[in-house]
């Protein structure tokens, strides 16, 4: 794909003056090199807003120690940021609140900054999946999908079990955070079980076409840590970020998340002979005196 088709299609999916992105298309980013004048300010921008991409909320602060800014610098770039929508603040964090003074800002990507992301193989893989859809049936996909996956699991799966159970969810977040999904894991809103959440996927585009692509994610998640997951919410379908559920060990029976991994499965309990199981009790109805409606 030519420089200028790159720019082209990229002015589309995001604002003009949006930055170019480091690693996706040409000379403009990072992986280009760096160029006099606006390009070096244009490469610099683009690496604070990957960064902000991968561990915001963060502050300004923060982002000048990754980047080697002074404080003016770094407030240059995440103003320009702000003013194309690429970023948004974000209320402080009460425990980050310290001492006297003003709390400081947070940062985090936009849905605007986000799509600024693409890749440039996006278009080349929906159109094979596509094919593949057409000539083999969506059977086929699936079947795509999860050995596509299978890499993902076969790497994970050493680290993921190697850790306690408790900290299974952190691991997988932590090896999932290396591969550039962005991933954290946190305790469950109501307590029960934990939720992993990814705030970038590479093949979003994709997925939003392909579901297949979340679904076999989804039950490698399941498989590696040998129970129930839920996915919530994804990025391909409009989230701000991808969601995952995580039932809490405690409160599954033995293999309830499909193939434990190696080391870990549990003895599963007798099935009770026929003779011993006792009847479902058959369903009567009745007739409410005061309503006339007849309930079972």
């Amino acid at each position: 794909m030519s420089q200028d088709r790159t720019n082209a299609e990229a002015a589309v999916a995001r604002p003009s003056g949006v930055p170019s992105v480091p690693g996706h298309g040409g000379g403009g980013g990072l992986a280009g090199g760096r160029q006099a004048g606006g390009d070096t300010e244009r490469d610099t921008r683009a690496r604070v807003a990957r960064l902000i991409l991968e561990h915001g909320p963060v502050t300004a602060s923060t982002l000048g120690e990754r980047v080697g800014l002074t404080p003016a610098a770094i407030r240059r770039h995440l103003d320009a940021l702000l003013a194309e929508g690429m970023i948004e603040v974000r209320k402080a964090r009460t425990q980050a609140r310290r001492g006297r003074g003003r709390p400081a800002k947070w940062f985090a990507i936009t849905d605007a900054g986000r799509s600024a992301f693409v890749h440039a193989y996006d278009d080349l893989a929906s159109s094979a999946l596509r094919f593949l859809a057409e000539r083999a049936g969506d059977h086929a996909v699936a079947e795509f999908a999860r050995r596509q996956i299978a890499d993902l699991e076969r790497r994970y799966r050493p680290v993921v079990q190697a850790a306690p159970p408790h900290q299974r969810v952190r691991t997988l977040a932590e090896a999932l955070s290396g591969d550039g999904y962005a991933a954290a894991a946190a305790k469950a809103p109501q307590g029960a079980g934990e939720q992993l959440c990814q705030h970038h996927c590479p093949v979003a585009h994709v997925a939003a076409e392909f579901p297949q692509l979340c679904e076999a994610e989804t039950e490698a998640f399941s498989r590696l840590l040998g129970t129930p997951v839920q996915r919530l919410a994804t990025i391909a379908h409009g989230d701000g970020i991808c969601t995952t559920h995580v039932s809490s060990r405690s409160l599954c029976g033995p293999g309830a998340g499909g193939p434990a991994p190696e080391g870990d499965a549990g003895e599963r309990s007798p099935e009770p002979p026929a003779s011993a199981t006792t009847p479902a009790p058959e369903k009567t109805s009745h007739t409410d005196e005061e309503s006339g409606r007849t309930s079972l």
